[in-house]
């Protein structure tokens, strides 16, 4: 029996990677910096171990990651968010056995970086929209004579995101800051799965609902082509291997321009026939293909629920958002796997607790532990 290892837990993308590779037969563990979180009630989960977190200490996190690998024989190593990046410095230190589904650090680096991303597009020939880091020139002239967007070079699920109008002032100057042209347009997200440049299957999807910036309630697409053959020129000239995630915005005219790269897991992963997925990581040089799930439409219930109470006051607003939660479903529900949803609040303390006592949001609280800083 293939042995997995998953190095986090902590959200919904992680449950559904389990829940896949246990329909393909594997023996899943999953290690997290957090005691708790929503992968360890699961009955699909043989084991969970607690871990250093990689911004506490790098080496300690690897070493325990290692510790695991070697003492419950990992066949399999799969990262799930932003501590991809950190995982990956494992790939020359993991025994023969076993496989890391992750990209090298440069790679991942380069992708995760959003100015580089955008850099690397541009040099491909792709369409994505003006962009800059807050200390080049280019970065003043854009600020004064177009609407624009601000944010951290390195960022997740919204993180120092900001919507400035045409000649407010910037708010970063560093090389840390970017700064992109605000496009209108469809926003869209795609997931991929990608073995050695491979496109192995790719799936877009749309927000319906939102919690700041993070969709928690979303539906599939299908009639995206002009994204389609934007993933697709992408990979023509990659040997890129693990999930590969883009945001899109389509304009009136139906190009697709990409604002930025997540080099991981998203929530896409919902939209995967779960048993097929399973399959395809453990032999992605064999899968043709993924098969996609029955449903079209999926959301974090209690999330979603949360956001449509927000909005009571709002009536239109608030029906809106009702008639969407009815017709989506929980991506942590599983009849044969019910504790993850029924104890989905105390397995979550450990995000909940920080954003309810200070001032970090959901998406820090989430990540604060793990992000990527470009170390």
């Amino acid at each position: 029996m293939t042995t997995v290892l998953l190095t986090l837990g902590r959200l919904p993308k992680a449950l559904a990677i389990v829940r896949a590779c246990r329909a393909a037969g594997c023996r899943v563990l999953v290690a997290d910096p957090f005691r708790w979180h929503v992968c360890k009630p699961s009955r699909d989960v043989e084991k969970s171990f607690r871990v250093t977190a990689p911004n506490d200490s790098l080496s300690q996190y690897l070493q325990d990651l290692l510790n695991i690998v070697e003492q419950e024989s990992v066949d399999l190593v799969i990262p799930i968010s932003e501590e991809a990046l950190h995982v990956a410095q494992l790939a020359d230190k993991l025994p023969a056995r076993t496989r890391l589904w992750a990209a090298p650090l440069a790679q991942l680096a380069e992708l995760h970086h959003k100015r580089d991303f955008i850099a690397l597009a541009a040099r491909k020939g792709l369409p994505v929209p003006e962009t800059f880091t807050a200390n080049e020139s280019g970065a003043r002239e854009l600020a004064q004579n177009r609407d624009y967007v601000e944010k951290p070079v390195h960022s997740c699920s919204g993180i120092g995101l900001r919507f400035a109008k045409a000649g407010e002032s910037l708010q970063s100057s560093s090389e840390e800051g970017l700064v992109q042209t605000h496009l209108e347009g469809d926003l869209i997200s795609s997931l991929s799965v990608v073995s050695e440049g491979r496109e192995v299957a790719t799936v877009f999807y749309r927000g319906r609902v939102f919690a700041g910036t993070v969709a928690i309630c979303f539906e599939r697409v299908d009639d995206a082509a002009a994204a389609q053959q934007w993933v697709s020129d992408f990979l023509s000239d990659s040997d890129y291997s693990g999930f590969l995630a883009f945001d899109f915005i389509i304009d009136e005219s139906g190009i697709a321009r990409a604002i930025e790269c997540n080099p991981r897991a998203t929530s896409g992963v919902h939209f995967f026939d779960l048993a097929s997925l399973g399959q395809a990581l453990l032999s992605p040089e064999s899968a043709s293909s993924i098969e996609l799930s029955s449903k079209t439409r999926f959301q974090w219930a209690y999330s979603t629920l949360t956001e449509t109470y927000a909005a009571i006051f709002k009536p239109r607003e608030f029906v809106r958002r009702f008639k969407e939660m009815l017709a989506a479903r929980d991506v942590i529900w599983a009849g044969h796997d019910p504790l993850p949803f029924l104890l989905m609040t105390p397995m979550s303390w450990e995000i909940l607790w920080p954003a309810m006592t200070s001032d970090l949001s959901l998406g820090e609280a989430t990540q604060r532990d793990i992000a990527w800083f470009g170390d």
